[in-house]
């Protein structure tokens, strides 16, 4: 599905013109919520585009906002019904929590994702094996299925990169990535080699930032940074925790990240000198048994 017919942006753009006919009206979010019979909370899921919108609470929002232009009903009309579409993730919904849903929806609508991730490869550059290795050391209490569901959204995230419109994706790779032997030395040798072959694609940046480098503003853990296809070119912040992932989209958070990522790559080698640094890994786990 192309980025700007996902159901994800289409809601993002239907929530952003709320929010200005809202503010245009000059109304807060919990005048709208009286009117809904729902809290302000909500009314701010649906401005951000976290939440879709009944037809009907789309209607009463537009009377509110004293929206009479039957064209401009139509569109925000035809927006939300789109917006309502399921995903292709939703078939994973055994093993898709609500906070990862909403990062799959977001990934798969973005233009541009910047990665930092300093102890492990970026999920949308890891080898089936690698995820395979990941999903049983890291999910002890899941089944058999429910690893091999996850081990399949993974890889099925992953086709992005070669679609239609594809995003452009810059990663910031910690050395210890490379090093985290997770699989096993022929995994790893899988894995180094599927990133040096993905470093060549046109819509791809990988860098490895070395131990070298020493302190950096990325030294409290990854984040993503996902950029969406709109006019305005809005922004989410990815950090994520063992338990739970936080949504930043305030100007101040996304300057901040923006901020740290541009001096984490300053820091990080070179696309080419990162290629050097994957053959070295390559290497030196050539000589390791498997």
């Amino acid at each position: 599905m192309p980025a700007d017919h996902s159901p994800t942006v289409r809601r993002r753009r239907l929530g952003a013109e709320l929010r200005r006919l809202r503010e245009q009206a000059g109304l807060t979010a919990e005048q709208v919520g009286e009117h809904l019979t729902c809290h302000a909370s909500k009314v701010g899921r649906i401005e951000n585009g976290r939440s879709g919108v009944r037809i009907l609470d789309l209607r009463t929002m537009l009377d509110l906002y004293e929206v009479g232009d039957s064209c401009v009903r139509e569109a925000l009309t035809a927006l939300a019904k789109e917006g309502k579409k399921r995903g292709w993730w939703q078939q994973y919904s055994d093993v898709l929590s609500t906070a990862a849903a909403e990062y799959v929806s977001l990934e798969a609508a973005a233009s541009h994702i910047k990665d930092f991730q300093p102890i492990l490869v970026p999920g949308l550059l890891q080898t089936e094996d690698y995820v395979q290795a990941l999903m049983d050391g890291g999910r002890p209490d899941d089944t058999p299925e429910q690893i091999f569901m996850r081990v399949r959204l993974r890889m099925e995230r992953q086709s992005i990169l070669s679609g239609e419109a594809p995003p452009l994706l810059w990663a910031v790779v910690g050395e210890a990535a490379l090093r985290n032997q997770v699989g096993g030395p022929a995994t790893m040798r899988h894995q180094i080699k599927a990133l040096l072959e993905v470093s060549d694609k046109p819509n791809v940046t990988l860098q490895i930032l070395s131990f070298t480098a020493g302190a950096h503003p990325g030294v409290d853990g990854a984040f993503t940074v996902l950029s969406m296809p709109e006019q305005d070119e809005q922004e989410v912040i990815l950090v994520e925790a063992m338990t739970s992932s936080l949504y930043l989209e305030t100007e101040q958070q996304v300057s901040r990240y923006k901020f740290a990522f541009n001096h984490i790559r300053a820091a990080a080698a070179s696309p080419s000198q990162s290629r050097d640094l994957l053959r070295r890994a390559l290497y030196d786990y050539r000589d390791l048994g498997d």
